[in-house]
């Protein structure tokens, strides 16, 4: 016979047998299959003035339903998700002009709308189902924007692992087998804390400037032309606003109208009689406050000297038109010569540009375009555009559907040439002649290339301006990009002061500068922009019950097992007998 067990051998046998059987139990009951990871992008929340847009949680830990719902079901705790492909507009009003109750809600997105997708770009010819998807998510995006929504909004893109999960919780829904707990079915979580208010927000102004032929010792007796274009962007989703026509397309033929008369102005003989001043202005959707600050920055002599200023926005969706706004009468000597030189050339590129005049109103603080900031100042401005209408506030601001897929590099070097052609034959005289100074062919031609790397570039940048660290990258990158003129022509410069990046470039670079200053304080915004959103299969409640009660009464015999083998019956036996009472040990 075996030797009897120690009774300490026996309780750590049966403690052992225990513990291990509570870890199974457990392991068991939270019995759930992660399904997969996926990449979310959350509804920008800000206020204006005080007033709550956007979404205001960011946390989500719910089950998931799809459009399939009961019309009777409770989606309190619910986290609905929604592809765009079957997107109802109408669906959506009702719940938010409503209220109804939701746990969260979750968009998918096509795969053309994500600034990482390497395919096709670059064509203003949609298929019927692209137009569509396009004009869908526009509106939804504006109701989005403008709506307080106290519940998590998220989205993401389609992908094989988001489209599998979206089928399974169809053919539930459609089985009337809804998820819940206690149905099982997927839950989608998103561990975020709660969204923090930006503090000091701040907005960054970027000054080129070209010197012109001087006359005598001080370069700013010359006139002065500025070519200007605000880079920032503002969306749905912070994380995904590229902008790449809005404002994406006005920086490109900001930076290649600059580094074509870097080319002019390197040498002596080509160098006009004009200064030549570039602007990279921020703030853009927030009433172009950026492009405030910057000229009110300006002394008066500098400001006086502006004979124009060409403001850039949106030239990168359009075939055969564009237009000129402006807001001081078209009778204005210089709105009548602005209009002169660019409609001539135009005429020889093969489209048309056509002149839209509208009045500001001091006392508005809307400013409906860039050039509007310079109105106000008394400098004459107009903006190069292919709207034919201002937009509203947040409106056409490089949104979800702003991406690289729409816009056309064609239509921006041709756009850009409209501009170089037109700043050329003012700065030189030659108006109303045939004369191509940045000819096809020639070195003074304008670079697909260079157009088309840079469009890459703002393509796949975020730029909603208060989100923007001290030192971004995208900064960082233009910063390089106007040194790289410098060593075209040593007249431009770009002094970064300690406000900003800090660095200051080669000594031979004179008056270029970075500016940061303050967003207005009537915008506030709040971060958790993206996050990781994680999809469990769990099971139900009732399997979760049934299988604990399988496991605990297994338990119970093998626990019977374990001390009728170690101790015999008559201990476990004892287990359940009712002790004595007090009395009867006493006698």
């Amino acid at each position: 016979m075996a030797p009897r067990k120690s009774p300490r051998e026996r309780q750590m046998l049966v403690l052992e047998s225990v513990i291990a059987l509570v870890f199974v139990l457990v392991a068991c009951v939270e019995l759930c299959d992660g399904a997969t990871v996926v990449d979310v992008y959350r509804l920008i929340q800000y206020d204006i003035s005080g007033a709550p847009f956007g979404s205001r949680l960011a946390g989500l830990n719910h089950h998931a339903t799809s459009l399939h719902f009961s019309p009777h079901a409770d989606l309190s705790r619910t986290v609905l998700l929604i592809p765009l492909r079957e997107f109802n507009i109408s669906f959506v009003k009702e719940y938010i002009a409503e209220n109804k109750p939701l746990g969260g809600l979750l968009f998918l997105l096509p795969q053309i709308f994500n600034f990482e997708n390497k395919g096709e770009v670059g064509s203003n010819h949609l298929d019927g189902t692209e137009e569509l998807l396009k004009n869908v998510l526009a509106e939804l995006e504006q109701i989005l924007i403008r709506t307080n929504l106290p519940y998590p909004v998220y989205f993401a893109f389609e992908d094989d692992n988001i489209n599998a999960v979206l089928a399974d919780i169809k053919k539930s829904d459609i089985t009337g087998q809804p998820a819940t707990a206690t149905t099982g079915g997927y839950k989608f979580v998103v561990s975020a804390l709660e969204p923090k208010s930006l503090v000091s927000p701040s907005i960054t102004n970027i000054q080129g400037w070209l010197t012109g032929l001087k006359a005598g010792d001080d370069a700013h007796q010359l006139p002065t032309i500025a070519v200007v274009a605000s880079y920032d962007t503002f969306g749905a989703a912070p994380a995904l606003s590229v902008g790449s026509d809005s404002n994406g397309s006005g920086v490109v033929a900001l930076l290649e109208v600059a580094r074509l008369f870097s080319l002019l102005y390197s040498n002596p003989k080509t160098r006009g009689q004009y200064n030549l001043l570039f602007g990279l202005t921020s703030g853009g959707p927030y009433n172009y406050n950026g492009t405030r600050k910057w000229l009110r920055s300006f002394d008066q002599r500098l400001r006086e000297s502006i004979d124009y200023a060409i403001c850039i926005d949106s030239i990168g969706s359009w075939e055969n038109e564009l237009w000129i706004h402006v807001s001081k009468p078209p009778e204005n000597a210089y709105i009548k010569q602005i209009m002169e030189d660019f409609s001539s050339v135009a005429e020889e590129l093969g489209f048309n540009v056509n002149l839209k005049h509208k009045k500001i109103n001091i006392s508005n603080p809307r400013v409906a375009w860039e050039h509007e900031q310079f109105s106000r100042l008394r400098v004459t401005a107009a903006t190069l555009s292919e709207l034919s209408a201002a937009p509203e506030l947040l409106e056409k601001t490089g949104g979800l559907i702003d991406s690289r897929h729409f816009v056309d590099e064609k239509a921006i070097i041709r756009g850009v040439k409209l501009v170089a052609e037109s700043l050329a034959r003012h700065i030189y005289g030659h108006q109303g002649k045939n004369i191509q100074i940045f000819a096809d062919n020639s070195n003074l031609a304008v670079n697909p290339y260079y157009i088309r790397s840079w469009l890459d570039v703002l393509s796949q940048t975020p730029r909603v301006a208060p989100f923007f660290s001290k030192d971004d990258p995208f900064v960082m990158a233009l910063k390089k990009v106007f040194c790289l003129l410098d060593h075209v022509y040593l007249g431009i410069c770009f002094k970064l002061r300690t406000m900003g990046i800090g660095k200051e470039l080669e000594d031979h670079t004179d008056e270029v500068n970075l500016q940061r200053e303050a967003l207005d304080g009537m915008f506030t915004f709040y971060d958790s922009t993206s996050a990781k959103l994680n999809i469990y299969q769990v099971a139900s409640v009732t399997f979760d019950l049934l299988l604990l009660l399988v496991l605990g009464s297994y338990l119970i015999v093998l626990f019977s097992f374990l001390v009728i083998t170690t101790r015999g019956l008559d201990d476990l036996i004892s287990l359940f007998r009712r002790p004595p009472s007090r009395k009867v040990k006493t006698a």
